[in-house]
């Protein structure tokens, strides 16, 4: 996936309301313009990084500038909630993710469970359907591992059950974890900030869905699923 038009680079002066962002343009000027992130974006909104904004001219927009990477421990990390459903279509179509490419149709955001959408639904005349739910990560606080999820989700514990209530049903489902940063070689789940979520990974994994995560390469020009990662489920100590 290519940045188009090319991103502006610029350095943080602060994250705020979750929506908003301010910073220094290299010519100098301040500008105020909008996070698509509301997560909390541990690690990733120290004043003064490098960051990467890209600009919207369309006349419904309030800010023209868009957050979408930012320089942290010596690496590109892209913050944008809305690429990794995207991401993760190219990641399938390139082979990363066990056979998933070599489904007939694949089709985003269709409903299923109880008033959910699934973010990839995978369809084939010879098999049962699979049902892909895609998490966005960008935290890290150890060299070379990458945590999920980096503050308390009980949406994503909620996907994970139906996850499982799909497979139970006759269908086959995973989890795709989205790694937007290429310095991480495995994925862990985070129990300590949300141990909920680490139990509903657990029971899901019992009852037969699949988990996979991709790490990308990226730089100033674009974002690129490049290489599968291991997912560390060895339980928390008690």
């Amino acid at each position: 996936m290519q940045f188009d038009p090319p991103l502006v680079p610029a350095r943080l002066v602060a994250r705020y309301k979750r929506f908003l962002f301010d910073a220094i343009l290299a010519d100098g000027t301040p500008i105020t313009g909008s996070c698509p992130n509301t997560g909390s974006m541990r690690g990733l909104t120290t004043p003064g990084s490098a960051i990467w904004l890209s600009q919207h001219d369309s006349k419904t927009r309030k800010y023209r500038h868009m957050l979408e990477l930012v320089e942290a421990d010596g690496t590109m990390v892209g913050i944008n909630t809305g690429l990794p459903n995207r991401l993760a279509e190219e990641a399938i179509r390139a082979g990363f993710v066990s056979d998933f490419a070599t489904y007939g149709e694949l089709r985003r955001e269709q409903r299923y469970g109880q008033n959910s959408r699934i973010d990839l639904l995978l369809s084939d005349p010879a098999r049962a359907p699979a049902y892909v739910e895609v998490k966005n990560v960008h935290f890290t606080r150890t060299g070379g591992l990458a945590e999920f999820p980096d503050s308390v989700t009980s949406r994503g514990a909620k996907h994970l059950d139906e996850l499982g209530d799909m497979v139970e049903a006759g269908f086959r489902a995973a989890m795709l974890y989205v790694i937007q940063r290429d310095d991480c070689d495995r994925l862990r789940i985070c129990d300590e900030l949300d141990p909920a979520y680490g139990k509903a990974f657990r029971r899901a994994r019992a009852r037969g869905v699949e988990a996979y995560a991709i790490a990308c390469r990226i730089t100033s020009a674009g974002i690129w699923p490049s290489r599968p990662i291991l997912i560390d489920e060895t339980e928390p100590a008690v």
